[in-house]
């Protein structure tokens, strides 16, 4: 059997499909699983198992070996988890004989619709993230599978991260607060972060590491942390790549984080971590860790329910001392063995 997996969003659409790649790998054993992705999710394929083939859509002319290893290919079933213009288009070049996306009122309408066999039951909208991707397996009979994220890091980044942490005189406990996102609208505001990093050098005597991308944006806000406080924190921003980031964190004691791809990194091996949610939903990415937090808009404690049609919601409106609380209620509990 073979099966073509299509997604083309970012990385933590990526990450979030893991679970529906696990769900076939042990569904179908000895199928052939070929995914393509888009360049912005490239970096984290090395930790993505059960894979078979693999292929990069970078809109350039050699996207064309691709299309035609695509069209030569004999596919089974193809599942668009992308639901997108370019998405389609593979799925129709692929022929294989049952093509599957998800409904919606908008898309029967348009010409990328015929690209489909099978469409199955599934609201973006009103699902969670992972459970959107699990849906889609229903057509090959997939309907009770777990939820879990399944990634492997290469030993490589995994000694690239020790190294690291050697180096900067790193050996017990320490927090990561990774601040940045893509988007700005998701920062929080430097001088909290920096009464984070007090508390957590002063009160717990915990190093902190501040992670993030070398993107000038995030590079900007991450030197407007540093300057607003005297405490000593180890910046690794410019540092660590994507990978070696998902080993740090896996070590960490904590993680402190907005919506982000570090959320997920440790919502799969249990890291315990408070995640900040402002301008996008929670209902869609939180992660379901038994040892997370979600804070977001003006309350106080923990969000214990998750509505789908919450809107976007100002990142100021998060109190630095409702993230101290939520800090301290998962440091106070035992620490999970030494991966």
């Amino acid at each position: 059997m073979n099966i073509l997996l299509i997604q083309l969003k970012r990385i933590g659409d990526l990450i979030l499909t893991t679970p529906a790649i696990a769900a076939l790998r042990d569904r179908f054993p000895e199928a052939t699983l070929t995914l393509v992705v888009s360049p912005s999710a490239e970096q984290l394929l090395p930790a993505i198992s059960g894979i078979d083939k693999i292929f990069v859509v970078r809109g350039k002319a050699d996207d064309a070996l691709d299309w035609i290893g695509l069209t030569l290919t004999r596919f089974d079933y193809c599942l668009d988890f992308t639901r997108n213009d370019r998405s389609s288009f593979l799925t129709l070049l692929s022929g294989a004989k049952a093509r599957i996306t998800a409904d919606h009122p908008n898309l029967r309408v348009k010409i990328r619709a015929r690209s489909y066999t099978e469409f199955v039951d599934a609201s973006v909208r009103m699902l969670h993230t992972v459970d959107y991707h699990l849906a889609l397996l229903k057509p090959l009979g997939i309907t009770d599978a777990a939820r879990d994220i399944h990634l492997d890091l290469p030993e490589a980044t995994q000694e690239k991260a020790n190294t690291l942490l050697e180096t900067a005189s790193v050996s017990g406990e320490f927090v990561i607060l990774h601040p940045g996102s893509a988007r700005a609208e998701k920062f929080w505001e430097a001088s909290r972060w920096a009464r984070l990093i007090e508390h957590c050098t002063e009160e717990r005597q915990m190093k902190c590491i501040l992670t993030g991308s070398r993107s000038p944006i995030e590079q900007a806000q991450i030197a407007a942390i540093k300057s607003s406080t005297q405490a000593v924190v180890l910046d690794f921003s410019t540092k660590t790549d994507l990978l070696t980031l998902a080993a740090l964190v896996r070590k960490a004691r904590l993680l402190l984080t907005v919506d982000s791809a570090p959320m997920h990194f440790a919502a799969a091996w249990g890291t315990p971590q408070v995640v900040l949610f402002g301008p996008t939903n929670p209902f869609h990415w939180h992660p379901r860790s038994d040892s997370a937090i979600v804070l977001s808009g003006a309350s106080e404690g923990p969000l214990a329910e998750f509505n789908p049609k919450q809107g976007a919601v100002p990142m100021n409106q998060i109190s630095t001392r409702s993230v101290i609380d939520a800090m301290e209620s998962l440091l106070s509990a035992p620490a999970a063995p030494a991966i």
